[in-house]
């Protein structure tokens, strides 16, 4: 149901959160909000064409989280105590979202808690933020509500990951571009994104005479992105930040290129601002690719992933520079026997996509003509259809290209029938489970709520609300 006005969103809430003039809320019953109200309104959050229903919705659903103990955190405490060594033997999960959000979320949490799993972040990238139509206030948004549904309590990591210099736009308008993802970080952080990515290893010049110059243009602005998020920190927040080294789906990184970047990054990072935090880990590439290398018949291509260079990428992160480790991308879809091996090499985390996107589309639930539809679309659609490249099999395009059809077909996706959404969470939430469990993050809400203690932020009140 769709609320018309403010006064409908207030009247349907009467008896479930009391408002006040203060703007401060308070849950009277928090069964009705869970199992009746959260469903509504987390529909409004994304689709209301009123955008002061939408964000009404966004500020009930944060403040509701706030109060029920879900409160969006910075995992920055966990990697400082890792890059200390105090905490080793699993690999986080970061897991990027591109379409049924609320419900895959739901699945997540289900998976979470019933093996006591703290230690995982949802995540969306640049990229993502396009072609899926989620903006970061609503990813948010649908991220905490599905927690509230699920009944879930703790800190929750949410964080922007690849927040990428383009190369060709770099090249075109070196200021716009740069102020472009600036704003995109700001953007995130007021949503409550408390963990960034910055990627600018698009940068690299391997053409350059050595490593420090062919890394130098990345760390410097890692190193002056870092900065502007330092100055957009809520108070008591210390927004953890990511580095990239190596672009995925290129050469493989090296110890060497990791020093290269790392001390041009400290000395930069320290003329912007003394005593300003570095970054917590570091991307690196070794040997995969975003979604992995279609077949001509669809399937995957099998990855010979170099667990010895990430592990020695991390150990150096670690050892020498005292972060939490090495990150990998890319991985979801490698074979299930590779997983249990990020945490014996001492890889800090991993990045998950694609294959949840693959286990939506093709589940044997998921309705065969609203595929056909989403498929005829991306074949005829301009831009789209020109990423099908001379030899590709009909297969391998679908594939490399349905990414695109979450966000022009969300509203049909958020609207599937109930049964079909049940079961391919259901689908998803084994998934979640097994992934879990092989990255050893089980009874991890444990080091959680000794590592991380969660800042509530205090957000402005929305307009004749109360």
């Amino acid at each position: 149901m769709l609320y018309h006005t403010k006064e409908d969103l207030l009247n349907d809430l009467k008896g479930v959160i009391d408002i006040q003039k203060n703007g401060a809320i308070k849950i009277i019953d928090k069964d009705a909000l869970r199992n009746k109200k959260i469903d509504n309104i987390i529909y409004n959050a994304v689709f209301n064409k009123e955008s002061t229903i939408k964000e009404a919705s966004r500020w009930l659903i944060r403040n509701a989280g706030n109060k029920l103990g879900i409160v969006s955190s910075s995992i920055q405490s966990l990697y400082e105590a890792m890059g200390k060594k105090e905490y080793k033997g699993f690999t986080v999960p970061a897991i990027n979202i591109r379409g049924l959000t609320y419900d895959v979320s739901r699945s997540i949490f289900r998976a979470a808690k019933k093996n006591h799993v703290g230690a995982f972040i949802f995540e969306i990238a640049r990229s993502e933020i396009g072609y899926t139509d989620q903006r970061p206030a609503e990813y948010m948004a649908a991220i905490l509500a599905a927690a509230i549904k699920e009944g879930y309590e703790g800190p929750l990591f949410i964080q922007g990951d690849h927040f990428q210099i383009n190369a060709k736009k770099y090249e075109k308008d070196k200021n716009a571009e740069i102020n472009t993802v600036k704003g995109l970080m700001k953007e995130a952080i007021e949503a409550g994104f408390y963990n960034i990515d910055i990627d600018t290893s698009t940068l690299v010049d391997l053409n350059k005479p050595n490593l420090t110059e062919q890394q130098r243009l990345n760390f410097e602005f890692a190193a002056e992105f870092t900065a502007y998020i330092r100055s957009l920190e809520p108070k008591g927040i210390t927004v953890s930040v990511g580095g990239e080294i190596g672009e995925v789906g290129k050469k493989n990184s090296t110890v060497e290129e990791l020093r290269a970047f790392m001390d041009g990054y400290n000395t930069t990072l320290d003329m912007k601002g003394k005593g300003l935090k570095g970054i917590s880990k570091l991307s690196v590439q070794t040997g995969t690719s975003h979604g992995g290398v279609p077949l001509p018949d669809g399937t995957i291509a099998k990855v010979k992933l170099d667990f010895e260079t990430l592990k020695n990428l991390s150990r150096v992160a670690r050892d020498e520079y005292g972060l939490s480790g090495a990150v990998q991308h890319g991985a979801s879809t490698l074979p299930p026997d590779a997983f249990d091996k990020f945490p014996e090499t001492g890889t800090a985390e991993v990045h998950l996509a694609t294959e949840f996107q693959n286990m939506i589309y093709d589940s044997s639930v998921f309705p065969q003509d609203f595929k056909k539809e989403i498929y005829d679309f991306l074949k005829n659609h301009p831009d789209i259809k020109k990423e099908w490249k001379e030899g590709d099999t009909e297969e391998q395009f679908f594939y490399k290209v349905r990414k695109n059809g979450f966000g022009p077909f969300k509203e049909r996706f958020w609207s599937l029938p109930s049964e079909v959404r049940k079961k391919i969470g259901e689908e998803l939430e084994v998934k979640f489970e097994f992934l879990f469990k092989k990255l050893n993050v089980i009874h991890s809400k444990e080091i959680i709520n000794k590592t991380i203690k969660p800042v509530e932020v205090v957000l402005p009140n929305p307009p004749n609300l109360a």
